[in-house]
């Protein structure tokens, strides 16, 4: 049997289509101007979903190897070329398009870094064209997977909020918006905090550690429970771990004590998990099977979790599906990419800004630098690219020159080490999962300045 590469990404599919029209058409568009000059654009939040206090950054391995294997196939250039808007197209888009590749300079957040808004993820410069025709791809990836790592990270947070920390494990696959967003949502969920998933091709891809009980139609398909619980236990003698609520939770909870030392733990999936949780661990105890584990799962989130734990309900691992793949309290995030800066043949930098009051974007090539202390983050400042802070660390960096990423993938348990390191240095109102509190960040006077002049020059023009 061959080997199976254990990557932080998924196998690379060719992916370039994948797009807005518009996106091809401004490309067309700036060939046919001739205008190739190098740009940076910023990929960023303006504002939080709704409840949250942070995000956590996910995607960017995916991002960079989309970005490293970006090009035409033949076929594809076809299809273009009967879309009546090419049309009227210089014919040497056509092969501009068959020597396309990505060639630009990408810094970044790391994944499972904590950031806030207006903070860039990813700012990428390269030749417009090729700047700009990544747009939608790096929204959908990134968007999606920030907001399944962040809700993610909030649900860790959840299970270490009781007496004794647990554990939670991913069950979403079957709740996802199709199979595909199912293993970004896994990989997602990983970084974010979750010990596992049931998703088997995660496990099998990104080498995920992969956990699963069994459906309540396991058990009804034999005449009785304790024939199911039975013929599950020797076919899975190791790893027994029955689903107990499919006719009286108690009954089958004293069921499966009956099997012995030998189980794992049972499963909740219905019911008041609180007086359930508390007597199925009586049962237990009872039975001389301390050491086999509750899971509770059924519509999970980390405010059910926390008011679970806040209540010393005897649970050891949750399973949570729904909420966490489809973020259902916050299903979107409304990352943006925005122009910042060109540089034009001359070597003149000219910046660009937005001004609209609801969609504001800061000028040119920026930096984030956090301030830490002991006791965790103290506050952020978001600067130019060229300036230099004393005192603080700047959160990006440089992942890709010349098309090329620089390092090898970072493994997806670095990145949920990472994430659960910044989780711990995140300030006390930022952990809470009730209420909404602001996280300092600032503007540098440069930067300040800056964005003034060219509203005062947009201010003239008018």
């Amino acid at each position: 049997m061959s080997q199976i590469a254990k990557l932080p990404l998924l196998p690379i599919q060719h992916s370039t289509l994948i797009t807005d029209l518009y996106q091809l058409t401004m490309a067309a568009g700036y060939f046919s101007q001739q205008m190739h000059q190098v740009s940076t654009f910023e990929l960023y939040v303006r504002r939080l979903p709704k409840g949250r206090n942070f995000l956590v950054a996910a995607g960017l391995e995916q991002a960079l190897s989309y970005l490293e294997n970006l090009s035409f196939l033949p076929e594809e250039i076809e299809f273009l070329r009967t879309l009546p808007e090419f049309a009227t197209v210089n014919p040497d888009f056509w092969g501009y398009l068959k020597q396309f590749k990505f060639e630009g300079e990408v810094w970044a957040l790391p994944e499972g870094t904590v950031f806030f808004p207006y903070e860039p993820i990813l700012r990428i410069t390269a030749p417009v064209i090729q700047a700009q025709l990544v747009e939608t791809w790096l929204l959908s990836l990134i968007n999606y997977q920030t907001s399944v790592a962040s809700k993610a990270a909030r649900i860790w947070l959840a299970c270490h909020s009781g007496e004794k920390p647990v554990e939670f494990v991913d069950f979403g696959a079957r709740r996802a918006h199709g199979p595909e967003a199912s293993v970004l949502a896994t990989r997602a969920a990983y970084i974010g905090g979750a010990a596992a998933t049931a998703n088997v091709y995660a496990g099998m891809h990104l080498g995920l550690p992969v956990k699963g009980t069994a459906a309540h139609s396991w058990t009804m398909a034999f005449e009785s429970e304790p024939e199911a619980f039975a013929a599950y236990h020797q076919t899975f003698p190791q790893h027994t771990t029955l689903l107990i609520d499919t006719y009286d939770t108690l009954q089958g909870a004293r069921n499966a004590a009956k099997l012995g030392p030998e189980i794992q733990g049972v499963r909740l999936d219905s019911g008041d998990f609180l007086s359930l949780s508390r007597d199925v661990r009586q049962i237990l105890d009872q039975a001389g099977l301390p050491q086999a584990k509750i899971v509770v799962s059924g519509d999970m989130n980390e405010y059910k979790i926390q008011e679970l734990l806040s209540t010393q309900a005897p649970i050891d691992v949750f399973g949570v599906g729904t909420e966490l793949t489809t973020c259902i309290d916050a299903p979107s995030l409304g990352g943006v990419y925005k122009l910042v800066e060109q540089v034009d043949p001359q070597g003149q930098t000219h910046y660009r800004v937005k001004l609209s009051s609801s969609k504001l974007s800061y000028p040119g090539a920026k930096q984030v630098w956090r301030f830490e202390s002991e006791a965790g983050f103290g506050h952020d400042l978001l600067t130019l690219q060229s300036e230099a802070i004393d005192g603080a660390n700047p959160l990006l960096t440089c992942v890709m020159q010349n098309g090329k990423r620089l390092n090898a993938p970072v493994p997806l348990s670095e990145s949920r080490s990472h994430t659960l390191a910044q989780l711990a240095l995140l300030p006390e109102n930022q952990r809470q999962l009730l209420s909404v509190e602001n996280y300092p960040v600032a503007q540098s006077p440069a930067l300040k300045s800056l964005f003034e002049s060219l509203q005062s020059a947009h201010q003239i023009e008018k």
